[in-house]
């Protein structure tokens, strides 16, 4: 018997340029790719699903053939969900408008295990959010000395992820300006543009009294427990600070200790059955890291006089290197994989961590989401979706490689409120719109079961890509998942490259086994991110980028803002657990491939 369908797969026209809204530069952007003249038949057969495709354009470089082969039966243990986490600079935009409906976007991915750390929770100031500051006016003092404390902001921002599916990731930080040795000046002036060590001021200092910012962690964390019930707070978790080994800490090293220890003492003194960690530094940490742990397991602690600290996970963060050449970004993913690889060495290097939870506690293309500049313009199309894709997969490639148990990997981007329609921020959605990267993790929320092997012949191995990044083949590579439970099997394909410039497409033979041979059809799902599906900031641009879009046009980037489903046949027909998909993937795009049964 023999199914016919069609599957139209849309192609990017020629490199334009277009112009970010907020900072008037023209930034190189791939606006549509090479058209493809007709549509690609897709015909089953009992054992495979075959693929005929129409004429390429004359102008049109031909695609390159890619052979994936996922055999369900070679399971290479759990797939991690590594991309539950998420966080910002910017605390308060999580009671805005935009904010909220990111949020419960969030908590949709996978409800209450979600988690969301920020910046500034202890931050003195009335509320008003601005670009990389936040306040809660968590701790005063009155003419006396005497602690204030006021928990209706912090409430706010929590009540807000919870009521959402979210859960916070809980960071001990910054120095209100009450009890910071050095409070003047106290808020930053920074903007985009502005040299970035403008931003450490007043609450970047060590306390005036290390046992009130005990009390103040302790006072905070009871609340929590009182307000939102003691098994819901031990679901959370709670680290010291921001990367205390660059500009965030203006102490020394020991103080950061001192700080540390006074912090999770008040973190356990109200709960002592809370999950509790760090250090959360910048990069790998190196050394800092390194004595930070052997303080933690064999020094002796500031505020208990005992040995050790509790470590309940370790935290580093991760950042790629992006830059402007020859007129059009380069990515940097090897910086960023590079920097995961050395903490999982430093960590895997203590024995009595091999078991510990790590969580990258921010792991980004580049370092700052509220800059802008034109080695940044790769944030609202496919390039950071495609990169996304690509860099998650080798995380969990380096966590095997180190025998660690990785429990996630934090994106470090959340959305900026009133702002320009995508301003160029490094963000997951832009004026309430999904932009292609949260797209990235609405695929992977459907991914779960046993991670199984897949080879790609079109794949840039991880040792290439540590050395030198993805600079001359592109990466056309695949991550898959079987769920015997949900008789369902999932397979992401991405192609990638580090040069934000156009490409031939991939033609993609995907050949899976190792199915339930019992099984003779499975329904077929395909999903896609590129230039015309779950696109928003494409769409807009064919809108002609409108500054305010009507109300017409707002729902009409809703749409486009959604994961989509390409047309394709229904259904795949299998033979001994064998069948076989067809398609051409452009350059930037992702796939996810769902077979349910």
């Amino acid at each position: 018997m023999l199914t016919l369908a069609k599957l139209r797969i849309s192609r990017k026209t020629p490199l334009m340029r277009s112009a970010f809204p907020s900072f008037g530069m023209l930034c190189v952007s791939r606006f549509l790719h090479l058209a493809l003249a007709g549509t690609l038949a897709v015909m089953i057969t009992g054992s495979s699903l075959r693929a005929a495709q129409g004429t390429a354009p004359a102008t049109g470089p031909e695609p390159f053939n890619v052979r994936i082969r996922v055999d369900a039966s070679k399971t290479m243990g759990e797939l991690r969900r590594i991309w539950r986490f998420f966080g910002a600079d910017e605390p308060n935009y999580a009671t805005m408008k935009d904010g909220q409906k990111l949020l419960a976007e969030l908590g949709k991915l996978q409800p209450k295990s979600v988690y969301f750390r920020a910046h500034n929770l202890l931050t003195s100031g009335d509320g008003t959010p601005a670009l990389k500051w936040g306040s809660t006016d968590a701790y005063n003092e009155d003419a006396n000395g005497n602690p204030i404390y006021n928990w209706t902001i912090l409430d706010r921002i929590f009540d807000s992820y919870l009521e959402r599916g979210v859960r916070p990731y809980a960071q001990i930080g910054f120095m209100p300006k009450a009890l910071s040795t050095r409070p003047e000046p106290y808020r930053h002036d920074w903007r985009p543009g502005f040299n970035y060590n403008r931003i450490y001021t007043g609450w970047a200092y060590p306390p005036k009294d290390y046992r009130k910012w005990s009390d103040l962690v302790y006072e905070w964390v009871k609340h929590c427990v009182e307000r939102y019930g003691r098994a819901e707070v031990e679901t959370w978790y709670w680290e010291t600070w921001n990367e205390p080994n660059i500009g965030y800490w203006r102490g020394t090293f020991e103080e950061f200790l001192k700080l540390h220890d006074y912090a999770i003492d008040g973190v356990r003194r109200a709960l002592p059955t809370a999950r509790v960690g760090g250090p959360d530094v910048a990069g790998s940490g190196g050394d800092f890291t390194r004595r930070f742990i052997e303080h933690c397991l064999r020094g002796t602690n500031y505020a208990t006089g005992r040995i050790g600290t509790p470590l309940d996970f370790v935290s580093f963060h991760a950042k790629g290197a992006p830059i402007y050449t020859n007129n059009h970004v380069r990515m940097g993913m090897h910086n960023q994989l590079r920097d995961i690889n050395a903490g999982f060495r430093i960590i895997a290097s203590f024995p009595e961590l091999k078991n510990t939870p790590i969580v990258i506690g921010e792991s980004d293309p580049e370092g700052c989401a509220a800059c802008q500049g034109p080695q940044l313009a790769y944030r609202n199309g496919t390039m950071y979706s495609s990169y996304t894709a690509a860099s998650f997969a080798r995380k969990h490639d380096l966590a095997d490689r180190h025998g660690v148990n990785f429990e996630g990997a934090l994106t470090w981007a959340f959305t900026f409120e009133d702002q320009p329609y995508f301003a160029g921020f490094r963000q997951v959605a832009s004026c309430g719109l999904a932009l292609p990267v949260l797209n990235v993790f609405r695929m992977y929320s459907q991914m779960s079961g046993r991670r199984v092997a897949a080879e790609s012949s079109g794949a840039v191995s991880l040792d290439d890509i540590l050395r030198s990044g993805v600079r001359g083949q592109p990466d056309v590579g695949a991550l898959a998942a079987m769920d015997a439970q949900a008789r369902k099997m999932t397979v992401m394909v991405w192609h990638y490259h580090d040069d934000d410039i156009p490409g031939p497409d991939a033609d993609v033979e995907l050949a899976l086994s190792g199915l339930p041979a019992d099984v003779p059809e499975a329904k077929l799902t395909h999903y896609r991110i590129d230039e015309a599906h779950s696109n928003a900031y494409a769409e807009w641009k064919r809108m002609g980028s409108p500054v305010a879009p009507n109300e017409r046009e707002y729902r009409q980037l809703e749409r486009a803002s959604e994961l989509t489903a390409m047309e394709t046949d229904p259904t795949i027909q299998l033979s001994n657990g064998t069948g076989t998909l067809k398609f051409i993937l452009p350059r930037q795009g992702v796939s996810l491939v769902v077979l349910n049964w």
